[in-house]
């Protein structure tokens, strides 16, 4: 396989779209936790703090998403750079490396989807539980 600039280039456009997706997420988890820890420090209850217990996980998990998506952007630049200066299997290696850790940031985010709903559930969970003490 014969690897060009435009290859490596390629990948610019969907990393910027994956980290749009990760700021905005970021950007409303930071939010939610904010109302959260303020209900919580009104309230104190268990659900509060499982949820933001959950929300904590999340966060690890989006700059998790952030910092692959980041070094996959640099690897991309990297593999251009060598293609340009005739280091075909630098290139080669630096655009593999590239792939794997987009990868690595989808799985993370794919994980981070599975477990928002958990804050639903936590909520579903007290509302039956509520229910059923009655």
């Amino acid at each position: 396989m014969t690897l060009e600039v435009s290859t490596p280039a390629l990948l610019f456009p969907a990393i910027s779209l994956l980290f749009l997706s990760f700021t905005n997420r970021f950007l409303h988890l930071s939010a939610l936790i904010r109302t959260l820890h303020t209900d919580w420090l009104e309230r104190g209850d268990a659900t509060l703090r499982a949820q933001i217990d959950n929300l904590r996980r999340r966060l690890t998990l989006i700059r998790t998403m952030q910092l692959f998506g980041a070094v996959s952007l640099f690897l991309c630049v990297v593999s251009m750079l060598a293609v340009i200066g005739g280091h075909k299997l630098s290139a080669s290696w630096a655009f593999l490396a590239a792939l794997v850790l987009m990868a690595f940031s989808l799985a993370c985010l794919i994980y981070e989807v599975w477990i928002s709903g958990g804050a639903l559930r936590i909520l579903l969970n007290a509302v039956e539980g509520k229910d059923g003490g009655e």
